[in-house]
């Protein structure tokens, strides 16, 4: 399921950590993100493990572990990923594909590039 960008924009729009974002910033974003399909069981970060991406989930259900523990399901609309990139510190937790999903993912770079500078000013 591949979204316009204007439709990949309103997702991200909605996801708390872009709310200060201008339409052109999250334009930029849209267009970085690649849309990826996962099967059911696909491990998408593993506590841990170095974080690579930040995700938004756009479409089915993921379980959130720690230390073995479901602590959190996430749905079409929620993030993950981004607390390892802004502390560039491992995974916290690993999240899991419960069902058939679609993810738009931003690599680090990008990250970095249209994401980090938000974080700039909080000191």
């Amino acid at each position: 399921m591949a979204l316009r960008r204007d439709a990949k924009v309103e997702l991200l729009k909605r996801v708390p950590l872009f709310a200060d974002c201008s339409k052109a910033e999250l334009r930029e974003l849209a267009k970085s993100a690649d849309e990826i399909d996962l099967r059911e069981g696909t491990v998408m970060t593993r506590e841990g493990r170095p974080g690579r991406e930040f995700f938004v989930l756009i479409e089915g259900t993921a379980r959130v572990t720690k230390s073995g523990q479901q602590v959190a399901e996430l749905k079409g609309g929620d993030w993950f990923g981004e607390i390892a990139l802004i502390t560039n510190r491992p995974r916290t937790a690993t999240v899991t594909a419960m069902t058939p999903c679609v993810v738009a993912s931003c690599d680090e770079a990008t990250f970095d590039e249209l994401v980090r500078p938000l974080f700039a000013d909080d000191g």
